[in-house]
């Protein structure tokens, strides 16, 4: 099967992590930006890496963006450059087109001018921090939807030594349990008749408040 390639426009500190992160999974990763000084830095650790200016339709034809799988279009902190990349791209017929957006006024734009995925990366890495912080057992968050989230939240004393069927976090809480990390090992779908114990992680999905909840689980 045919790898995806990705092409990675804007190398601030977002976009060269993503291009950096796929290029290091194996992926080819081509990386657009305007800074000559960016591009030669990101030359050594990347597919291919072109100098040009994303917001110019013929730069873009001209470097077969449309033959991209993804595009992930991360252009600091200027939106226009980033509307009209976008544009552009979707026009050039790239199938899947992510954008990373300032604010939620600059993602309802990106939205109506047709991006496929809209990021909002200090918002979502705020909302991470948050949770962390302001309860003990949630390990990490990851955001689904505006109510939905999955979770790692390691297992509180009081449910040591219980089963699945005891706790029966979904009726109770409205969560499900997707998979129990112990120690190095994971268990994808666990039984009904698995018992935690302390030190374990849970992986959940379910709304953020009931998420919170576990927590406060008595017996």
């Amino acid at each position: 099967m045919k790898k995806k390639q990705f092409a990675v426009v804007g190398l601030g500190r977002f976009g060269s992590s993503v291009a950096y992160t796929l290029t290091n999974m194996g992926y080819d990763v081509l990386v657009v930006d305007k800074s000559e000084n960016k591009v030669q830095d990101a030359s050594k650790e990347v597919t291919h890496a072109i100098q040009a200016d994303a917001t110019v339709e013929k730069n873009l034809i001209s470097i077969g963006l449309r033959n991209f799988d993804v595009v992930i279009i991360s252009i600091g902190e200027n939106i226009q450059a980033s509307i009209m990349a976008t544009l552009i791209a979707k026009e050039l017929g790239v199938g899947y087109v992510v954008v990373k957006a300032q604010n939620k006024m600059h993602g309802k734009v990106l939205e109506r001018i047709g991006a496929d995925r809209v990021i909002y990366p200090e918002w979502d890495m705020g909302a991470r921090v948050a949770h962390n912080l302001a309860t003990t057992n949630i390990l990490d968050y990851i955001e689904l939807a505006p109510d939905y989230s999955i979770a790692e939240v390691t297992v509180p004393k009081k449910m040591a030594g219980k089963t699945l069927r005891d706790l029966d976090l979904r009726a109770r809480y409205g969560v499900t349990v997707l998979a129990v990390k112990r120690e190095d090992d994971v268990n994808i779908s666990p039984k009904p008749t698995d018992k935690f114990r302390e030190k374990d992680v849970l992986i959940v999905v379910g709304k953020h408040d009931n998420i919170n909840q576990i927590e406060e689980f008595t017996s």
